[in-house]
């Protein structure tokens, strides 16, 4: 029979997780106060190795996948029972900060040593895990070790993507020595739970400790091509040109027109535009550029989609262009668990720590597990809700409450076999 664990019990050691994450910080610290560990590089796999250290100090076993994802499990009374998983990933922007993904894999470090010191005996195993290149930095795509691990990636494709030297995964991943055994897809996972920085400011703004998630924006995203006539600036009159940016002038007004029209939960954005022959005088005879459209509801979001390709469309006829507009990812919205989200509230609540729910806009891992198993997240409040930048920054105590809020949720999902705690 279980026993109950008190959740004024349930708190995690709050200086110690602020160490952990401290320390992961010195490997790839840059002068700005940040940190630049790209996935596979052998900064990486420093910090990699400190994470298994640690892991196996507080009684783990580790063991490492085909796409280098390293899984530290501590066992429950129950073996047979699937893991209930946290984790996130220690991989980084090239201005990266201390907090992005590295605080989920160690505030589940830290839930495994509070397991320790409360003397709390799980019935299912806890399960900590650092996915492989969730950043994308370096290697395309992102959340690159969790799609491997559910199947939505496959495995040898995966391993032969190339970095810009031309690098493959595969060969870097033998060359840091984290080419491991265990296979893809993976084992069965009891719960998900991933902790993180909210990177957005309304947490900080609403001068909440905890976010709930309660879901994740869905994302299309797509590449679009605009091919006009190069021409001399000068000789060619205005009515005669057909000027490629001038058309990408007008769709990229219109992906910013078009989540304006669907607030709260869209976002448009365009963040990569090429202009060729990108010279002075030549007016340009092909733009591309990247469309990154968002939002809460499905059919919303298919509408933005079709706002965007009707712009796409009309900006073609007025200039004389030729068009095309590629989808390159596409995620539907998701919603949480529900037992899972109750969960994480409720641990706030037992902590005593202002909470609200909010929603995802970026991508985690959390989104792919949710796949394949019920998954929740936990935000904290990040400063100015500034993240992939060398000045991220999190305030400790409010890193510990998420930690404990994890501990919480994990703990009711797991079960308690037994604990000696008071």
């Amino acid at each position: 029979m279980s026993l109950p664990a008190s959740p004024a019990n349930l708190r995690v050691n709050g200086d110690r997780l602020w160490q952990s994450l401290m320390d992961l910080a010195q490997i790839g610290a840059t002068l700005k106060g940040g940190v630049c560990r790209l996935a596979l590089t052998d900064l990486d796999r420093q910090a990699r190795d400190l994470f298994i250290s640690w892991a196996k100090d507080a009684g783990c076993s580790v063991s490492v996948d085909q796409i280098g994802n390293i899984f530290a499990r501590r066992p429950g009374r129950n073996p047979d029972l699937p893991p209930i998983m946290t984790g996130s990933h220690i991989d980084t922007q090239p201005t990266g900060g201390k907090f992005d993904g590295c605080f989920g894999v160690m505030a589940g470090l830290e839930v495994l040593r509070s397991l320790n010191d409360l003397g709390i005996e799980t019935e299912a195993p806890i399960e900590v895990v650092a996915w492989t290149n969730e950043e994308g930095s370096r290697f395309a795509p992102c959340m690159m070790g969790s799609g491997v691990f559910i199947g939505r990636l496959g495995l040898e494709e995966t391993l032969a993507k190339t970095d810009e030297h031309g690098t493959t995964v595969g060969s870097a991943l033998t060359a840091i020595g984290y080419a491991g055994d265990r296979p893809v897809p993976g084992h069965a996972v009891g719960a998900y739970f991933e902790a993180h920085i909210e990177q957005g400011p309304i947490l900080e703004a609403e001068q909440k400790t905890v976010g709930v998630v309660i879901g994740a924006l869905g994302q299309k995203w797509f590449d679009v091509t605009l091919t006009g006539v190069e021409a001399h600036a000068g000789p060619t009159p205005m009515e005669r040109r057909n000027d490629a940016l001038l058309g990408a002038a007008e769709v990229i007004q219109a992906v910013n027109a078009t989540a304006l029209a669907h607030l709260p939960y869209a976002c448009g954005t365009v963040g990569f535009v090429t202009v060729a022959p990108n010279s002075r005088n030549v007016i340009p005879g092909q733009v591309k550029f990247s469309v990154d459209l968002r939002h809460l509801h499905a059919e919303i979001l298919d509408q933005m989609v079709a706002d965007v390709r009707a712009a796409v469309d009309a900006a073609a006829a007025k200039h004389g262009l030729q068009s095309e507009m590629v989808p390159t990812a596409d995620f539907p919205p998701l919603a949480f668990a529900p037992h899972l989200v109750d969960a994480v509230r409720n641990g706030a609540t037992a902590l005593g720590a202002p909470h609200m729910d909010i929603v995802s806009g970026a991508g985690h891992d959390a989104i792919f597990l949710a796949e394949v198993a019920p998954a929740a997240m936990i935000f904290v409040p990040c400063e100015n809700g500034i993240s992939h930048n060398e000045i991220e920054n999190a305030a400790p105590d409010d890193l510990a409450a998420g930690a404990s809020v994890l501990l919480s949720a994990m703990v009711a999902q797991a079960g308690v076999a037994s604990s000696t705690a008071a």
